[in-house]
């Protein structure tokens, strides 16, 4: 992996830390993906450990939880 990528549900939370992350680590560097629109994607979250949204996973593989947004058994509905 050669990109974080910043997994959040679309709450005002998560928006908020979305445009926090882009301005400090730079659009080019992040992919931004809303497992509340896409949840194809919620299982691929779990995979690279994140248990609530917001949270980066950097490109080392770590989760980094930024704020409770909501966890993720709350986004699967």
């Amino acid at each position: 992996m050669n990109k974080s990528i910043f997994y959040h549900a679309g709450c005002p939370v998560c928006v908020s830390a979305e445009q926090d992350i882009v301005s400090l680590i730079g659009e080019q560097n992040v992919e931004i993906v809303n497992i509340g629109e896409d949840k194809a994607r919620i299982s691929e979250a779990e995979n690279a450990g994140v248990q609530s949204v917001p949270a980066l996973v950097t490109p080392n593989g770590n989760a980094l939880h930024i704020n409770f947004g909501a966890s993720i058994s709350d986004v699967k509905g």
